[in-house]
């Protein structure tokens, strides 16, 4: 059905420009396709019709956010390791993980997706809970000889995120250490080549979990390249995060580097602990980073160098990475953090405004994802994903800069509801999807069918 769209402060964060979009009050037609079809400030010309209306009576109407790292299985398991950093981290999450069946997987990452979309979260760059198992870091790597699970652990993954209704990146990793080449081909070609019989209006890509941070493999990386050239998929590597084991993660780089990864424009997850010649390097070859404010406080791990970065022409998506490690999937929340971590470092708020950094939770994370033709903005041909955002309830009074209130006073309280293609997913926190409650029930069963398997987790 097609839908019109009035009275709505609009942000529309348009591409080429810095100019956030703003128009004080205007309209959104969305065709039957999903799709916008038309928008622009005041009334809807004349003639102009819809199946339905929508009238907001001066909410606001932005896009979507767009998460560019996120881990959207782990949406069951948060307060875990709260007193680690990374390692210790994922010792008590994915130590937990082990010890789940594909089906539990499914509804954990079902759930995860359906938080994201109560939050107005419409597009995620979804990291898989790998085929091999976790394993502790042990000098900054991992052994590489954990139990490799079946395919059907990562296909029911992609099952949950597509089943949610969320548009999404689906990235799994290699697992270079277990099987011969072939084998490790043969096994990523068959995850790219599941995620690839859904909907791809949906499932907009598939993608590589680069693991070369994690791996003992020396020829990691190359693999990575091989497989980004073979089928045709991006990759993001987690690089750089925590402060452990820093002089050895930082040598890694060179392996990227070596194996061409940069200019096939490989993207840097979260990479804090950098050099001022790694940061060149890659922009120079053309790599992008996705940058994590909550996560990264949460734990421990640093403030990346955004700033710097984008100076130098580096581009820059945000995400709000693990629900275990982010807490509450809140991106007004993300994006505050992020403008405070970068100006109490700099000490200059200059460093990071709010309009900047709406543009990097959004259009700027679908850049880095390779979807900003389809997402990330309100504009013409784009799907129709917004939030609708109501100032008012609860009211936070005169609104003296529309789009910096919007990012600094706006949160979950204000969002009323969330489209997906100009289809209402989400109002008022209660999803439309028929499967909420059973994926509700099934999280609510892990502690009680994982305890007796592993302990209870720090």
């Amino acid at each position: 059905m097609s839908l019109l769209v009035t009275h709505a402060r609009l942000i529309t964060v348009p591409a080429g420009t810095d100019d956030p979009g703003y128009v004080e009050d205007g309209w959104m037609l969305v065709g039957d396709d999903g799709r916008i079809a038309a928008l622009g400030a005041g009334t809807p010309p004349v003639g102009t019709t819809a199946d339905e209306t929508l009238d907001v009576a001066g909410a606001f109407v932005a896009p979507g956010f767009v998460s560019s790292h996120s881990h959207l299985f782990t949406s069951g398991l948060r307060g875990l390791g709260v007193a680690d950093t990374l390692y210790g981290w994922c010792d008590a999450m994915l130590g937990t993980t082990a010890h789940m069946s594909a089906d539990q997987l499914y509804w954990a990452t079902l759930h995860g997706s359906l938080d994201f979309l109560s939050n107005g979260v419409t597009t995620a760059y979804n990291f898989t809970d790998p085929l091999q198992a976790w394993e502790p870091m042990v000098d900054g790597k991992r052994t590489g000889t954990a139990g490799l699970r079946g395919l059907e652990y990562h296909w029911r993954q992609a099952e949950g995120t597509r089943d949610s209704g969320i548009r999404f990146v689906d990235a799994a990793g290699m697992d270079v250490t277990a099987g011969t080449p072939d084998e490790v081909f043969d096994r990523f070609a068959a995850e790219v080549a599941h995620t690839r019989t859904f909907d791809p209006d949906f499932a907009l890509g598939s993608s590589i979990m680069g693991q070369v941070q994690w791996s003992p493999h020396p020829d990691a990386a190359a693999f990575e390249v091989e497989a980004m050239r073979r089928y045709g998929v991006t990759n993001q590597a987690h690089f750089l995060e925590s402060p452990e084991a820093v002089e050895h993660q930082q040598s890694k780089f060179a392996l990227y580097r070596d194996a061409g990864a940069l200019e096939l424009g490989l993207v840097f997850g979260h990479f804090i602990q950098t050099t001022p010649e790694i940061i060149a390097q890659s922009v120079a070859g053309g790599a992008a980073m996705s940058w994590q404010p909550a996560s990264n406080g949460r734990l421990a791990s640093g403030t990346a160098l955004v700033p710097e970065m984008l100076a130098m022409g580096m581009k820059v998506g945000v995400g709000l990475d693990d629900q275990a490690c982010t807490d509450v999937s809140d991106p007004w929340q993300n994006m505050r953090i992020g403008i405070y971590a970068q100006r109490a470092r700099t000490k200059d708020p200059l460093s990071m405004m709010p309009e900047q950094m709406l543009r990097l939770h959004t259009l700027g994370s679908a850049e880095i994802m390779g979807v900003a033709d389809r997402v990330g903005s309100l504009e013409v041909g784009k799907f129709a994903d917004f939030v609708v955002v109501d100032p008012r309830r609860p009211d936070v009074g005169p609104l003296w800069h529309p789009v910096r209130s919007y990012v600094l006073a706006m949160s979950p309280r204000n969002l009323k509801a969330v489209y997906v293609g100009g289809r209402l997913v989400n109002a008022d926190g209660v999803s439309t999807n028929p499967l909420a409650e059973e994926a509700s029930a099934k999280v609510h069963e892990l502690p009680a069918a994982v305890i007796p398997l592993r302990g209870h987790p720090h």
